[in-house]
């Protein structure tokens, strides 16, 4: 798979202190912190995710640059991206997300209750069950393959129907990769271990890269399959394989489904499954109805969407990933004001940093599509279509971000059902609104129709959680609605003169090289806009502009040996 490739009670009150904010451990999570041994801060596990994050972001730029440049935008780069259609299929219905959080809050409990011994039974049996069940999907998978692709690609013609069958038999087999990882990163993360998690994707991401400039010389198009297999080996099996030996794990081929434990995360996982999938599966959907659409579409749609991926998996799924251990002890613990005091701070953060970015993405799109991909057989018209679809996708990106957090909140309350429910009835909406969006835009209807799902999902999510987290003991006075108005004023604003300086350094660069300019204006636009933003935000006294300032000096300190 291509990685990346998810309600609170309202109050007034305006600000907090840096000393109140400065992490989930202070105030009532540090006093509950105390208690249950949750000895780590979500905040800093948020950031040193995100940090990571975004280094496997930049390289996965940086392989769309290699792709678009070695073969441009194309039917063969159509194949390309079908081939990790089934795949993908497989990755999140069985190896994928839902198997890993469904294993991190059973692994978890037991490990919070000091029975060790237990943990890793209950480790060693889901993955001797689910590698030897993978393995045999994927040996299935081998064989079917040309049927497959034909059944979910119906609109292909002969060509890209048979590039993509050779490829997506090379990269099936990284299924099993990935499940052996996800499994093996669920107890790190259930341990507070989080830097070899993050640093998966950005080897999965120099395999790619490593396809795109060596192996494609050899092998062609093929060359990015066997790359993103070698990546999947290495980020996925190698790292965490030497993380879990370093740290003392203990596994044994064990055949245990009837333990208690096992069944549980077996009953957790197939609601999970669909729950965490709908991001994913809705990318398939598109990817379907695109293969009717003239060549090029498919790697548009994907182009477009690893672009508004960056973001949401710098924020969204980094700070999500951060604190559903912080969650899950909360939740096991039954400590319900803490609960509620790091969901909403989760939130706001999640929705503070998304913000500005999803403005940015609108504004500058076609500039942003120009640096990273218009290099060698990647033509002007292929940035124009990328564009499009991009600000199709960025209207949801504050959505998909806050929904990553939301989800993760279900799991941690082991209401995995919930999530599912309301995940298939929007997918409901969402097919027809494909239908009729791509008969009125083309493919950016197909982008826009991903957008209004996910913000009606998360709406319907974010009602529900509010319900169903239990009432706690002490008020709950932590802001929620003003602050995420406030954010979404600024943003507007930020906007407003973003919209008036772009056209202007347009006219003032319009004889520079187009890739030197398109630049120019990201970084002109995009720092003069991010300093209006974080200026009226701390003149407002957002707490998150002072709290992510904090941070950041803090980890400055840390590593430079001042603090």
């Amino acid at each position: 798979m291509e990685q990346p490739s998810g309600g609170m009670r309202d109050s007034t009150e305006p600000t907090q202190s840096v000393g109140e904010i400065k992490s989930a451990e202070s105030d009532a999570v540090a006093e509950e912190g105390k208690r249950t041994g949750l000895g780590y801060s979500w905040a800093r596990a948020s950031l040193l995710m995100m940090s990571a994050i975004t280094v496997s972001r930049i390289l996965g730029m940086l392989r769309d640059t290699v792709i678009a440049y070695r073969f441009g935008q194309n039917e063969w780069t159509d194949a390309y991206r079908a081939a990790f259609q089934l795949p993908d299929l497989l990755f999140f219905m069985v190896a994928g997300g839902a198997l890993s959080s469904a294993l991190m809050p059973i692994f978890s409990s037991y490990w919070e209750k000091d029975q060790k011994e237990e943990a890793w039974r209950v480790f060693s049996s889901v993955f001797t069950l689910m590698v030897s069940l993978t393995a045999t999907l994927v040996l299935l998978l081998e064989v079917i393959a040309p049927w497959a692709v034909a059944l979910l690609f119906p609109g292909f013609d002969r060509f890209r129907w048979e590039q993509t069958t050779v490829l997506t038999r090379i990269v099936l087999p990284s299924q099993i990769f990935f499940l052996m990882g996800g499994l093996m990163m669920a107890t790190l993360y259930a341990r507070r271990h989080f830097l070899v998690p993050a640093l998966g994707p950005t080897i999965y991401n120099l395999g790619i890269i490593f396809g795109g400039l060596v192996l494609a010389i050899p092998f062609g198009i093929a060359g990015l399959a066997y790359g993103a297999l070698l990546g999947a080996f290495v980020g996925s099996v190698v790292m965490p394989t030497w993380a879990m030996a370093r740290l003392g794990s203990v596994y044994r081929p064990l055949f245990d489904w009837r333990h208690p434990g096992v069944r549980q995360v077996f009953r957790l996982m197939l609601p999970v499954m669909f729950g965490l999938s709908l991001p994913g599966i809705y990318m398939l959907i598109l990817r379907v109805f695109a293969s009717w659409l003239p060549r090029g579409a498919i790697s548009a749609l994907d182009n477009a969407n690893r672009q508004m991926q960056a973001p949401l998996g710098i924020v969204g799924q980094g700070i999500a990933l951060a604190i559903f251990p912080a969650l899950t002890a909360l939740a096991a613990t039954e400590q319900w004001h803490a609960l509620r005091v790091v969901l909403k701070r989760g939130l706001r953060l999640v929705w503070f940093l998304t913000a500005p970015a999803t403005i940015l993405l609108l504004v500058l799109a076609e500039d942003i599509g120009r640096v990273l991909l218009q290099y060698g057989k990647f033509r002007p018209e292929d940035t124009q279509m990328v564009a499009a679809a991009l600000r199709g996708f960025a209207i949801g990106l504050f959505a998909w971000s806050g929904q990553a957090l939301i989800s993760r909140a279900f799991f941690a309350l082991r209401d995995s059902l919930t999530p599912v429910l309301i995940g298939t009835a929007i997918t409901g909406v969402f097919i027809p609104l494909c239908f009729g969006l791509m008969r009125w835009l083309d493919y950016v209807g197909l982008a826009l129709a991903t957008s209004i799902a996910a913000m009606l999902q998360m709406v319907w999510m974010l009602l529900v959680l509010r319900r169903r987290v239990p009432p706690a003991d002490s008020p709950d006075r932590e802001p929620f609605v003003r602050p995420v108005v406030l954010i979404g004023v600024v943003s507007l604003v930020m906007g407003v003169w973003a919209l008036l300086l772009h056209p202007w350094l347009s006219v003032l660069t319009v004889t520079w090289q187009p890739n030197l300019a398109a630049l120019v204006r990201i970084v002109v636009v995009g720092g003069i806009s991010v300093a209006i933003y974080l200026g009226l935000t701390r003149w407002l006294r957002l707490p998150e502009v002072t709290y992510v300032q904090e941070l950041w000096r803090r980890r400055w300190r840390t590593e430079h040996g001042t603090e």
